[in-house]
């Protein structure tokens, strides 16, 4: 021990003085993991936002778990979320600016100190919304993140959404109108805690009743003269880029806009419409993804992804097919395990989704669904053969979440590999983007010219 200028005190012996500073480093060094730990500020290290017709998403990514607290005002409609243990930063400076003008839930943010260690976030709203505020842990190349989820406060339905977008004279817009007014609960429309479901039409007001798991049944006969409906699901989105190629392609870009392509391609077709699970860059559910195109009625789900694996050598493209016991493959159980966890990564709050509707929609499959899928897939296989190398010659089969929809045939494309240097420059080109999506529709007109389609049997 010293006075301020180093001397020691005295009666004090050099030796006993050496040996309380070993002891007072000993003691400090048992302190320091704990001490400033409890004083440390979180860390925010991105913001993100993800605005959608159907939902916005905001993001806040850390370097560790902070607890906050939610709640919404009105007039005017505003949602209050405080964070502990976080400090003002320039990150959380840069929310502000990330709001866009066209989002259709937030008109603006405010951030500022509400107190010691927390923040506190003011949004201001141009609807009412249910808000969903849930935590995630690390997962790839994530930390920690706090999401906030804005909902509608009414379900939007996918089917009107659908049946809006087609001309008055379009056949398909009567049967969606039709099914609207008199189905409402054929397939639960998607719906979050704090939502409400959309009223039925005033020419089917029905009492309210509460959505209901799905059940397998036989499928209600449709107008033959009304045209085949195709749901295409572009895969990944928002917080899920999907596999990423060595020039940084997204996988989730690269799928959307093939999808986009095949959409304009079907919906000129004379016989056919396309409707897109996704049609911008946001996240959707799995099991929200079956629901919608159960809601739609529609004649066949196409899932398009792009392929990747730890050797950039891996090319050609593969088309898979539900199995109800295991994997035809290693390659095809790990793949669906891969798209699987796609749920883990874009970020699903479990407690706020209908999680026994999800479950048992997930757990459906009928043996009609995988062989009428077995053969789209086959038609899909041979023709994107003519254009592209396969990386797999047969249609193979595994428990892909994502193509569990009962009474739809459903078929899961890779299209190539975006690890590969030169699949990835070919999925870069829009003249490739365009070649793939006609080798699909060559696929998809093969498979109903040859069989009818399962949704659409009697």
């Amino acid at each position: 021990m010293a006075d301020f200028t180093g001397t020691p005190f005295a009666g004090i012996s050099a030796q006993g003085l050496a040996r309380r500073r070993i002891l007072a480093t000993a003691t400090t060094l048992l302190v320091l993991p704990v001490v400033p730990r409890l004083a440390m500020a979180g860390t925010i290290l991105a913001v993100r936002t993800w605005p959608a017709d159907e939902y916005t998403r905001v993001t806040l990514e850390m370097d560790s778990e902070l607890k906050a607290e939610h709640f919404t005002l009105e007039n005017p409609h505003r949602l209050v979320v405080d964070i502990d243990g976080l400090s003002m930063s320039s990150k959380l400076n840069d929310l502000v600016s990330k709001v866009r003008p066209n989002d259709p839930y937030i008109a603006s943010v405010r951030v500022g100190q509400n107190r010691p260690d927390v923040i506190r976030m003011v949004l201001d709203l141009k609807q009412p919304i249910a808000p969903q505020v849930f935590t995630l842990k690390p997962i790839g190349e994530y930390k920690y993140r706090l999401v906030l989820d804005l909902y509608p406060q009414i379900a939007q339905d996918p089917l009107v959404a659908i049946a809006n977008s087609f001309q008055d004279e379009d056949p398909l817009a009567d049967v969606l109108e039709s099914l609207a007014q008199n189905a409402p609960n054929t397939a639960p429309i998607p719906s979050v805690d704090g939502q409400t479901l959309p009223s039925t039409p005033p020419a089917a007001k029905k009492p309210a009743t509460p959505p209901q798991p799905p059940a397998v049944v036989t499928p209600t006969p449709t107008p033959s003269n009304r045209p085949v409906l195709v749901a295409l699901d572009a895969g990944h989105g928002g917080e899920d880029p999907g596999a990423i190629g060595p020039r940084g392609t997204r996988e989730k870009d690269v799928v959307l806009s093939i999808a986009k392509r095949l959409k304009k391609l079907i919906d000129a077709q004379p016989n056919m419409r396309a409707y897109l699970t996704r049609d911008a860059d946001y996240f959707v559910p799995l099991h929200v993804r079956v629901q919608k195109a159960r809601r739609v009625k529609a004649d066949l789900f196409i899932s398009i992804h792009a392929d990747a694996w730890i050797k950039p050598s891996a090319r050609g493209s593969s088309v898979y097919a539900l199995s109800q016991n295991g994997a035809t493959s290693t390659t095809a159980r790990l793949l669906a395990k891969k798209e699987n966890d796609a749920d883990l990564i874009g970020g699903v709050n479990l407690g706020s989704h209908n999680k026994q509707v999800a479950k048992v929609l997930l757990e459906l499959s009928t043996s009609a669904q995988i062989s009428d899928s077995m053969k789209v897939g086959g038609n899909v296989l041979s023709e994107i053969g003519k254009i592209n190398r396969l990386h797999k010659k047969s249609v193979e089969r595994a428990g892909f979440a994502v193509l569990k929809a009962p009474d739809i045939p459903s078929i899961l494309i890779e299209t190539a590999f975006i690890s590969n240097p030169e699949e990835e420059r070919l999925l870069r080109s829009s003249a490739h983007q365009d070649r793939i999506a006609r080798a699909m529709l060559a696929g998809i007109n093969g498979y109903f010219a040859s069989s009818p389609a399962l949704a659409r049997r009697t």
